[in-house]
């Protein structure tokens, strides 16, 4: 049902508050608001909002396809994203990319994406393609394509790596913003990593200057991930946008939003004690950050709620209720220079209706003018996907992830051990000592290290038909029992297990490679399998069957002992080499730190 007129309450940005209007709408964009009455009949009872704008999230890391996403989050209110299709061109490369954008055409929902710009991630890592910056080039040229995604090379940048900067100077010729990605970088690395093309004070003069395309594009202007207060200020007072990530496996809104620090902070501004204990009150409840977003969400999440739920845990923290809708719509709409994110003459008709700004329960979601969900129900029905693929690997046998060592007369061994933090995608760097047996490094599950291993999933040798494998261990999974698997690794998506020993690492890496991709878990007696056809990342099916899939392997691998949420979101994350601090890729341990591998064993 598409509406061509309404009379309603609208939450109006420029005022900011809610007032009585009637709208028309032409062709899906607003082409008349006239104010009226407080007494006149309304044909909403609730309060119209602009839909939602997720401005960084990776569609793939729901394991569902742009246009079942699409279904799945329409009743939550979420009518855009800009998405980087990073994962999917990891493994396919501009087939996988063009992909995405041809499955999202169709749906009712307005699919913005971001041109790739770490395929691969380093040149360490083993990827399935390589965008280079002539594919950069290409795809910023075109309309759907609003920015170059985070760029993750951080140490390109510093460096002036000259295929990543002629990707950086592409996204300045093309007037597009750049994302960044630069965990715990700080100090003149921080600037130097900003400002690529030299620092110039004119940046940190108006930040409404930053609102020109050019000025945009000439900086890397937005951050991800930032997992504290301190860390997002710094970058913050750089001029980035800074986006506080509510996803699965990473949450870090509480520790940016936290209300002790703001105002630690702000009483360190000039206007402390010049300014009325109202005003100051005022001030407080101001996010001082700007978008909301989610960069990886499961769909165990998902199926629960999307940026509706976000909103909600940002004003539980003390920010502003309309503050931080503008961190969903208004504040990317502008970033992007996307014609949306508010109810405004000109401005593309995706709006909601929620009962009321202190619940923001979503009611009913319109894209384009068109009624697209209602009473957390969507009307869109979205069709079952074509298959795209290229896994090839050959089954591994169990002695393929022991760890052998030559000298007959240790009996013990000092190695690096990667320290998984739970919510977060730094980990530690650790030094444990294991036990040998027939001169294999043994596992310690009483001090809960176990073995892992990523296996490249695109390129078999051709001498001896097996792909390379690395292999280590782990500490913070505290699996007692069993073996869990993945395609889904982030960046480049090679297989990855962790597991009690050899035997069922060997079992559940099998049963990935028999379903050309999946999600698996093992016991001795039992396995569960989520087949992902589709580049090893998303399945075919809807939302419920795969959450109620993923679910089932989620208690299955807490039966076997692990206290982790997301088992497999932590998983997939041990082998992005651009996190700190130790990582783990099919050629081994990778010190992200120091950018290089390290061995095994000290």
């Amino acid at each position: 049902m598409k509406l061509k007129n309404f009379k309603a309450r609208i939450l109006d940005f420029n005022l900011n508050e809610v007032v009585p209007v009637e709208v028309k709408i032409e062709n899906g964009f607003f082409s008349e608001i006239k104010r009226i009455s407080e007494d006149e009949l309304l044909d909403f009872n609730g309060i119209i909002l602009p839909g939602f704008i997720d401005s960084h999230i990776h569609i793939e890391s729901s394991l569902l396809t742009p246009s079942l996403f699409c279904e799945a989050v329409l009743p939550f209110g979420t009518t855009s994203v800009v998405c980087d299709p990073h994962e999917i061109a990891s493994v396919l490369g501009m087939d996988g990319i063009n992909f995405m954008v041809e499955n999202g055409k169709n749906a009712p929902f307005d699919f913005y994406f971001t041109a790739p710009s770490s395929v691969p991630a380093t040149n360490f890592d083993k990827s399935g393609a390589t965008i280079d910056s002539n594919d950069i080039d290409e795809l910023l040229k075109r309309e759907e394509f609003v920015a170059l995604a985070e760029m993750m090379n951080f140490n390109g940048v510093i460096n002036k790596n000259w295929e990543v900067m002629a990707k950086l100077k592409s996204a300045k010729k093309h007037f597009k913003p750049i994302d960044g990605h630069c965990p715990e970088l700080s100090g003149e690395d921080l600037k130097k990593y900003i400002y690529f093309d030299g620092f110039d004070e004119k940046h940190l003069e108006d930040d409404s200057d930053l609102s020109k395309p050019n000025l945009k594009s000439s900086y890397i202007s937005t951050e991800h991930e930032s997992s504290s207060f301190k860390e997002a200020i710094e970058k913050k007072a750089l001029n980035m946008k800074i986006m506080v990530r509510d996803g699965s496996s990473a949450k870090n809104m509480q520790a940016i939003l936290n209300f002790n620090e703001r105002l630690e902070f702000l009483k360190t501004q000039d206007f402390f004690g010049h300014i009325s204990s109202e005003d100051f009150q005022k001030i407080l409840k101001n996010p001082i950050f700007d978008f909301i977003v989610s960069d990886d969400k499961e769909p165990t999440d998902l199926i629960k709620g999307h940026l509706n739920l976000s909103l909600k845990k940002a004003i539980d923290l003390g920010i502003d209720t309309i503050e931080a809708i503008k961190m969903v719509s208004l504040n990317p709409s502008n970033h992007y220079n996307l014609n949306s994110g508010e109810i405004a003459l000109g401005k593309i008709a995706n709006f909601i209706e929620v009962d009321s700004l202190e619940n923001l329960n979503v009611l009913k979601t319109y894209v384009h003018g068109e009624l697209v969900a209602k009473n957390g129900k969507s009307l869109y029905n979205g069709k079952r996907p074509q298959i795209i693929n290229n896994f090839n690997v050959s089954r591994r046998l169990s002695k393929d992830f022991d760890i052998y060592i030559g000298d007959k007369n240790l009996k013990t061994v000092n190695v690096n051990v990667i320290g998984l933090n739970e919510g977060k995608l730094i980990t530690d760097k650790l030094n444990c000592n294991l036990n040998l047996e027939n001169n294999i490094i043994q596992p310690n599950l009483n001090e809960d290290v176990l073995k892992i291993s990523v296996i490249n999933r695109y390129l078999d040798n051709e001498k001896n038909n097996l792909s390379s494998i690395g292999n280590g261990f782990v500490k913070g999974f505290n699996l007692k029992n069993g073996a869990i698997a993945t395609s889904v690794s982030h960046d480049s998506h090679n297989l990855i297990v962790v597991g009690v020993n050899s035997n069922l690492m060997a079992k559940a890496a099998n049963l990935v490679i028999e379903n050309k991709g999946a999600i698996v878990a093992v016991s001795e007696n039992e396995e569960i399998i989520l087949p992902l056809p589709i580049a090893g990342l998303m399945s075919d099916k809807k939302i419920d069957e795969v959450a109620d899939k993923l679910n089932s392997l989620n208690l299955f691998v807490k039966s076997c002992g692990s206290k982790f949420e997301y088992p497999f979101m932590n998983l997939s994350f041990l082998a992005l080499l651009v996190i700190p601090h130790l990582k783990i890729n099919s050629s081994g341990l990778f010190d992200a730190d120091n950018f290089q591998f390290i061995d095994l064993i000290n």
